[in-house]
């Protein structure tokens, strides 16, 4: 007996000892999976304003809708569609900064386009399903690459490499027959080495707006290799997208008898409209390639690098009514004895890009001290170009390009961030970044310039040298925090900024300090916290309402401006099924004189607030989970904005107040990891409101007290619903 028991006794340590090292295994994988994240995340200690939402939370909220949608809670942020529904064309701010100032990457990788410095969503289509973890920093925030952070910064991760096998099923269907079906499997560790996992998703929506449809596929595929301390991951994610355009608004009278009408598309003969074009749509194709080497030293080192290379390919078409040809560089056209100026005609933009780099990053962690250090370079190479053809008033028209440039950038940067624990509960935080880009523009536009007679000609060189610094100070104790810090931020134009100017009149780079304070509390039962921001801007670049040499809207660097806060945030769990709580900013954003042109005649407004800046953003909630069931009620309120710098009552967006009930039920079994049934209903009151638009003025005389305007309107959804089983196993 006494030897059986010895036996079981070694048996047993032994097994638990497999056991330990098998845990310690994965959890190393795991580990070195994300170390790339350092390079670019706020830590608790970090002093900046930022919102994290985990894997499972995304899952959660994640219906199909694009990546804005499911920011649309945290605070400070804005989402309009242009379908209405939130797919498709989707667009997001943040402290009322706009897309082309909120810095996106995926792992590390820029995201925005080098020449219009925005993301759009639907060029990757349903990629919160293959995203593991998301941040979202307000303000400069820690230094990454890409275009500068003027706003905020939104960095994403892909869903790590499962270790045991795994697979989702997932299906949505809803209003405007909005659906989404996707699938994916993982192989776990193959060989105790190896990892394959692959995804396929397909959306389709009609939209809210008439037409406004969308038909998007994308895919994601990881492979990844593991020995010892060192991972080696190949992971390739994009898609196809076909969008109907709907990027006119409507006026305040078609609000009020067809809010649904879309403009785009419009056929019309003889001053009536007949029909609609059918492929009045924006197709793209887009491929993101990365290849990421983490390797773990010991306890204190580990670096990261990735190679990157991202492919795009896409064009729009529209139907262009009672067009004049020479506002295409072309001369009018003999038919039959008559000379053709003015036609209906089918018009075509082409654009092909290819842009890759390589990032790197080397983190260092002591007991006291954590320092990254990183660099990063990429290149854009990319070409425009467009073409007429099928004019009506002369039919045997030859298809004829009618502009062709072409853009390369070159973007190189490196950064050095150290957080030093200085005493208990005491961290100094500094972060510095160089960064070098060179920019050059060539070739012909696809605007016509008055003063020319011909296609606008462009030859533009650029080179730009940044210095961004950061600093701030946090400190903690017994759940109390707060932290104040001051940041750098500057940024190079847009290619439209270039593009759409008066001769020789080039705009100069934006620049920005951003100072801020905060304090957090947290407890068992309360998290609580308010922070205070001033982000100050030299040389912002705004519209004036000034038109260029080619007839479109200026932008002008304003000297002085600023946009100033406070931000707070509360969480109370009432029970341990119930949770109530929401966020508030009150904010001024402001230009300090202002110059406003109407009509070529200049008017000064002085201190005028920001377009698309409310003062007032909000949310409340209640989330009620108990027994696998959940439903969490959310009502978000933004207040009136200004849709002019010129700060125009009558060009306004009227505040509004949206509510959305999201249900949901989740099983377990033995055979199946989870089943979670859900039912989302947004916008639950039928608020009817619009959450962006344009507008601008005129004069009928002289004066401000003759000035006339007018606006168009992106109206959202009413009342609508989407449905969903996701089967994890």
């Amino acid at each position: 007996m006494k030897r059986i028991f010895s036996f079981l006794t070694v048996a047993l340590c032994a097994t638990s000892g497999v056991a330990a090292q098998q845990t310690d295994s994965i959890s190393m994988y795991q580990h070195i999976q994300q170390i790339e994240v350092t390079a670019v995340r706020a830590k608790g200690s970090t002093p900046i304003a930022h919102s994290n939402l985990t894997r499972e939370e995304i899952e959660e909220r994640n219906y199909g809708e694009d990546i804005p949608s499911l920011l649309s809670t945290l605070p400070s942020v804005v989402v309009a569609s242009e379908s209405g529904t939130g797919i498709g064309s989707t667009s997001l701010r943040v402290r009322g900064t706009d897309a082309t100032r909120i810095n996106v990457t995926m792992n590390g990788v820029p995201m925005n386009d080098a020449e219009t410095h925005s993301v759009y969503w639907y060029d990757t289509p349903d990629l919160a399903s293959g995203v593991g973890s998301l941040q979202l920093q307000r303000g400069v925030g820690t230094s990454s690459a890409g275009t500068g952070a003027f706003g905020a910064s939104l960095n994403m991760t892909s869903a790590p490499l499962s270790s045991t096998f795994a697979g989702r099923a997932s299906l949505s269907y809803g209003s405007y027959n909005t659906a989404k079906q996707e699938i994916s499997l993982s192989s776990g560790l193959l060989g105790g080495h190896w990892a394959v996992e692959g995804r396929l998703s397909h959306i389709s929506s009609d939209g809210y707006v008439d037409r406004a449809s969308s038909q998007l596929g994308s895919y994601m595929l990881q492979a990844g290799y593991y020995h010892g301390s060192t991972m080696v991951k190949a992971l390739s994610f994009g898609g196809v997208a076909k969008v109907y355009l709907a990027y006119t608004g409507i006026d305040s009278s078609m609000l009020e008898t067809n809010r649904r009408y879309n403009p785009e598309g419009e056929i019309v003969i003889d001053g009536e409209v007949v029909g609609y074009y059918d492929d009045h749509t924006d197709n793209y194709l887009q491929l993101n390639n990365q290849l990421i080497v983490n390797h773990r030293f010991n306890d204190r080192w580990s670096i990261s690098a990735t190679a990157h290379y991202t492919y795009g390919n896409g064009f729009y078409r529209n139907y262009k009514n009672d067009q004049k040809l020479a506002k295409y560089g072309i001369a009018p056209i003999d038919v039959a004895g008559v000379m053709v100026a003015r036609t209906n005609l089918l018009r075509k933009k082409d654009m092909r890009n290819d842009f890759g780099g390589a990032l790197f990053s080397a983190a260092y962690t002591s007991k006291r001290l954590s320092l990254t250090m990183g660099a990063s370079a990429s290149l854009y190479d990319g070409v425009h170009f467009g073409t007429i053809s099928d004019l009506v008033e002369a039919p045997d028209f030859a298809t004829t390009e009618y502009y062709r440039n072409y853009t390369s950038k070159w973007d190189i940067s490196c950064y050095v961030k150290a957080d030093w624990e200085v005493a208990k509960g005491l961290n100094l935080f500094a972060d510095m970044q160089y960064r070098h880009i060179t920019h050059r523009i060539s070739g012909v536009n696809d605007n016509f310039d008055d003063t020319t007679g011909a296609m606008q000609r462009l030859d533009i060189l650029r080179h730009y040298d940044f210095f961004n610094p950061k600093l701030g100070i946090h400190y903690t104790r017994k759940g109390h925090s707060a932290y104040i810090s001051a940041a750098v931020g500057q940024k190079e134009p847009t290619r439209n900024n270039f593009t759409d100017i008066r001769e020789g009149e080039y705009p100069r780079a934006e620049k920005m300090l951003d100072v801020e304070a905060g304090y957090n509390y947290s407890s068992s039962v309360v998290e609580a916290g308010i922070n205070l921001y001033y982000m100050f801007y030299r040389d912002q670049l705004v519209q004036t309402g000034e038109l260029s040499d080619t007839g479109e809207l200026l932008s002008r660097n304003v000297p002085d401006s600023y946009r100033r806060g406070i931000e707070l945030q509360l969480a109370v769990r009432a029970t341990k099924w119930l949770t109530i709580g929401g966020n508030a900013t009150f904010s001024q954003n402001h230009i300090k004189n202002y110059v406003d042109y109407i009509d070529g005649t200049a008017f000064e407004r002085g201190r005028t607030t920001i377009a698309y800046s409310p003062s007032i953003t909000a949310l409340a909630y209640a989330d009620f989970h108990i027994k696998g069931f959940g439903a969490v009620w959310t009502t978000r309120y933004v207040s009136k904005q200004y849709l002019t710098n010129g700060e125009y009552e009558d060009l306004t967006l009227p505040r509004y107040t949206v509510s959305d009930l999201d249900l949901s039920y989740t099983l377990r079994t033995k055979k199946v990891e989870k089943v979670r049934f859900g039912v989302k209903i947004k916008n639950i009151l039928n608020a009817k409101y619009c959450a962006s638009g344009y507008g601008g003025s005129w004069l009928e005389g002289a004066t401000l007290a003759e000035r006339k305007s007018w606006a168009c309107y992106f109206p959202q959804a009413t009342i609508n619903a989407l449905a969903n089983v996701t089967i994890n196993f």
